[in-house]
This record gives structure tokens, sequence and C-alpha cells, in this order.
């Protein structure tokens, strides 16, 4: 039997309103936020936003069918459909969407992960431990998945009116549990307002997205908010890695919140980790709980320290879900890859070729260190920096990636609307030198990646960096088809038909 649709009057008791007027008694049949998408029974919500105003497009909402509009301003005038008018238009956005859905929230244990780097792999590693029976939702950057399918994600943390629906899909789909990538726009933009995490994740802050938050305290504050709560309770458990000097600093400043699992090196940490060893075949670990002296042998397939940190939080994650040890310790046995998370595209030719999406000066760093420690050649990097973002960043990450790499092949990654000489001349701000021989900027991203293949020799690894598991390039505007897992594997088929 399909449910019936919710009045107007029903979903606006759901949030808090300033003033409205206009008859609330019909149905809703679909909440928008883009004009575009607004059918006949629409709830249209005005959002406020940095390029673009909602309510320019309240018109064209009424045109096309919506049914009332919720906004921040008060409409002035004659106006044919109701009009309510909020304080917050994404609070009222989510909590209608709340409201709308059925609640599907309360009926999920949910798991939110945050951090510069490494939402991705923990988020997806999470799953796989967490899914021995039933299906475990995912909301990230790579992909959303409701448990009856999957699709590709659109936004790291999408808009709170497509969380809830997918959320609902979760629940519709035999999902109990779910493990959701969030990010700091989504925490400053309020996105998940109203969504009660079970479990909370940080992992790291570094240098990124300061175009956004403007200084790195600013950044901390977004993230921090997940930890007290977004419209909802605070976490039952934060996990954090106090490794991290703005964990430690976290995880000092909720002494007096809900229980704290602290992981990392340090001997204070509740869950301390003893790394054994870490080669070119993963690594081994030990994770001791402190708190009861037991402990728990790890072994890996997954490449460097920093995903040894990945793996750890994904497995507290598991344990603070009341997995097993044994449990979890037979699930790593089969871990599944992470889509251009330091994915292994082609090893012909004893030429090890990686794709990652590293696109931070501390994520190239660790990914740098990572590979000179396990290649007996040279390690060759392909990268570029992303246009309309943070400028600041740009000479750090080409820093980092000098003071390790043996070739820099500095290239285009998403200019959008910014000229590629700008973004090319910051990155030269970060270069010791200009020697021909080790540092190239070749504009075409695909003629980059040739040339860094036809550099490699028997013994040496390529990284193509910063994109990892995109399939576009974003140049004014357009989206152009470009993966560069797909590239490297047409390039080598091409270069070994060439060399016949």
């Amino acid at each position: 039997m399909a449910k019936l649709s919710p009045t107007l009057k029903r979903l606006v008791k759901a949030t808090k309103t300033l003033h409205s007027k206009g008859r609330l008694e019909e149905s809703v049949t679909n909440l928008a936020t883009d004009s575009r998408r607004v059918v006949p029974g629409s709830l249209f919500f005005a959002l406020p936003g940095l390029r673009v105003d909602g309510n320019t497009f309240v018109e064209e909402a009424i045109g096309r069918g919506a049914v009332g509009i919720v906004t921040e301003q008060l409409i002035k005038g004659v106006c044919p459909v109701p009009i309510i008018q909020v304080s917050s238009a994404r609070r009222a956005l989510a909590e209608i969407a709340a409201e709308f859905y059925g609640h599907p929230e309360e009926s999920l244990k949910l798991s939110g992960v945050t951090g510069t780097n490494g939402k991705t792999t923990v988020s997806m590693l999470a799953q796989h431990l967490l899914s021995k029976v039933e299906p475990v939702g995912l909301i990230g950057t790579v992909r959303y998945d409701v448990g009856a399918r999957t699709f590709p994600a659109f936004r790291t943390t999408p808009e709170a009116l497509d969380s809830f629906a997918l959320l609902d899909q979760m629940q519709q789909g035999g999902c109990a549990r779910a493990v959701m990538e969030v990010s700091s726009h989504g925490i400053d933009q309020e996105r998940i307002w109203g969504i009660p995490f079970d479990i909370a994740v940080f992992m790291n802050l570094t240098q990124d997205h300061l175009d956004y938050h403007d200084d790195f305290e600013s950044y901390y504050q977004a993230k921090a908010r997940l930890f007290k709560g977004v419209g909802a309770p605070a976490p039952r458990i934060s996990i954090v890695n106090i490794d991290d000097s703005w964990g430690k600093r976290l995880a000092d400043e909720m002494l007096d919140e809900n229980e704290v699992w602290s992981f990392g090196k340090r001997v204070d940490a509740r869950f301390q980790v003893v790394i054994k060893e870490l080669d070119a075949r993963g690594g081994s670990f030990d994770l001791v709980d402190t708190l009861h002296g037991e402990s728990i042998s790890v072994k890996t397939a997954l490449l460097g320290e920093y995903n040894v940190y990945n793996l750890v939080a994904a497995i507290l994650i598991a344990k603070s879900s009341d997995v097993s040890n044994l449990e979890i310790l037979e699930r790593i046995d089969c871990l599944p890859a992470v889509p251009g998370r330091m994915e292994l595209v082609s090893s012909n030719d004893d030429v090890n070729v990686l794709v990652d999406y590293a696109h931070t000066d501390d994520a190239i760093r660790n990914a740098l260190m990572m590979l000179k420690s396990i290649t007996q050649g040279n390690v060759h990097i392909v990268f570029g920096c992303g246009g309309d973002r943070d400028r600041s960043k740009r000479a750090k990450m080409v820093e980092a990636a000098d003071s390790l790499a043996d070739t820099l092949i500095l290239t285009s990654d998403n200019p959008r609307s910014e000229p590629i000489e700008q973004i090319f001349s910051d990155m030269r701000e970060g270069l010791s030198g200009m020697d021909p021989l080790r540092v190239k900027i070749i504009r075409d991203r695909r003629e980059a990646i040739s040339t860094a293949l036809r550099i490699a020799k028997s013994g040496d690894c390529v990284l193509v960096a910063g994109k990892g598991h995109e399939n576009f390039q974003e140049i004014e505007g357009a989206l152009i088809p470009f993966d560069d897992r797909s590239v490297v594997k047409e390039l080598i088929h091409i270069h070994e038909l060439g060399s016949v």
C-alpha cells in the first residue's frame, strides 16, 4: 500500500517558522531545492548560496507547479502558493525532509567519518567489516550504496534532502547500519542537520578548503561540530586519531563528552598502534586496547603507514558496533580495493603504476614517502592543482613532491574556470629549481601521463595523483570524460604495441 503524501501543514510543524501565509492543506509529493526539478506537488526550498540565491527562482518554481515555498525572506505582495518563512532554510530543509521520509535516521545506526584525508578509505573499509550478514549503507565520495543498489556519488556529503532520501532507501533495502563521509562543507552548511551519528571518527586535519574556511581554526571548528552533534545528540562514541595534533586537541576538548576512543602510536592512546612491518606487500601491526590489556595482530595488503591508520579507524568502528575480533580479522583477509586510492593499475615491465586521490601536500608527501620506501628504482609523479580552489596550497603540494619524487610532471587537474597559466604560476613557486630533465610542465593530462610512462624504467614507479576515482575533467563549466585509470591502461597498451 502506497504511503499517503503528507500535507504542508504536517511538514511545516516539523520545523520552527517565523511567519507563514496561505492555506497549508495541499498535499506534498516531492521536495526540491533546484527549481528545474520542481514538479506539480513540490515544496520548494529557496536556499541561500555562495554564488546563487534560491529566491531568484521562486517564480520559476511556482510556474512549474510548486505548492509551497520555504524561504528565509519575507515575500511581500500576493503569492499564488503558501509562503513559509524560516530563520534557516537549510535547517528547515533537513527537518522537513526527515518528516517527509518518515525519519529513517531513527532506525539506522550511523557512523560518520571526517578528516582531510582518508574519509573514503575508512568508510569503505568499515562498510566491508560491518557487512558480514546484512547490507550496510554507504554515502561517500565514490558511491552511494543503499543496500538494494549502488550508484555513483555526486557529492561527498549530499544536501540534507538527498541524505534523508538515501537513508530512506537504505531502510527499505534492509540496512540496519550505514557509514557516511562527512565533509567540513557538509557540516558548515548543515547538510547533516538532525542526523544522529552513533559513531563519529576524526582522522586528521591538513591544508585544504582554506578558500572556504579562511583559516585552520575555522576549518577545525567545522570538523569539531560533528562530535558535539549537529542538530542531533552527540555521538555515543568518538574515535579520534591523536597522533594528529588537531585530533589530540579534539580528544582533550571532549573529556566531558560521550565516550572517546583515541588511537595512535602515542602511549596515552586508548588503542595503541604498534607497527611491526611495512613493505611492498603491505604491513602488519598490533592494535592494543590499553584499557583492557587486550590486543589483536593484523596483517594487511594495504600499502603505507597512513593506510594502517585508515584500517585501524575502520576496525574501531566495527568493534564499537560489537563485531568480534575474530570476525574482524576474517573480514580483513578479504578487504576490497578502494577505487582510486593507491590503486595499482599496472605492473607491466616491472614498472608499478598507481592512481591515487592525493590532492593535498600532506597526502602527496605520505604517498611518495611510502612509495620511495618500497621502490627499487625512481619514483615519478604526475599531478595538477584544481582551479577555483585554495591557491595557497598549490606551492606546498609541489614542494612536497619536489622533496621526494625523482621526476615531477605538472599538469592539469580540474582547472574549472581558472586559467591554467595562473595555476601553473602558483605551482612553480614550490619548485626548488627547473631542471628540464627532472621537472616538466605539460598542460594536457593525457600527454603528461604518457610522458611519465615513457620515462619509467624497470624497477620504477609512476604515481598519477589528484583525481583518483574521478572519471571526468572539469573545464570551463563542462565535464569532459577522463579517467586516469583507463587512460593509463590505454597508454600502456599503445606503448607496448609501439615497442613491438
